[in-house]
């Protein structure tokens, strides 16, 4: 009975040592806006986005998009394509011509 029960315990400690349960870690990415600089940090479902705007930390979550990648609060939003994106407060672009930086 002893022997099952260090046997049992034996699996479950080397269970615990996979390296498949980690999860993937955000990913940030740098733009260059102009000379304002932004870094914007995926989520590792690619389904929301954070950024640092004006001292507040934004999350935005992934809306429907014609092309690219779109996030938004309701009130900001983070539009993506490619290598490019840009900021919306509401309607009005507030930054624009950013590009990933290497």
């Amino acid at each position: 009975m002893f022997r099952y029960l260090l046997t049992g315990a034996a699996l479950l400690a080397l269970a615990g040592c996979s390296h498949f349960g980690h999860a993937p870690a955000a990913q940030p990415v740098h733009y260059r806006c102009g000379t304002l600089p932004l870094t914007v940090t995926l989520a590792p479902d690619r389904h929301s986005v954070s950024l640092l705007l004006d001292g507040e930390q934004l999350h935005l979550t992934q809306v429907e998009a014609a092309s690219g990648a779109r996030y938004s609060d309701g009130r900001y939003t983070f539009w993506s394509q490619g290598a490019r994106a840009l900021v919306q407060r509401g309607d009005d672009v507030i930054i624009n011509d950013c590009v990933v930086s290497r």
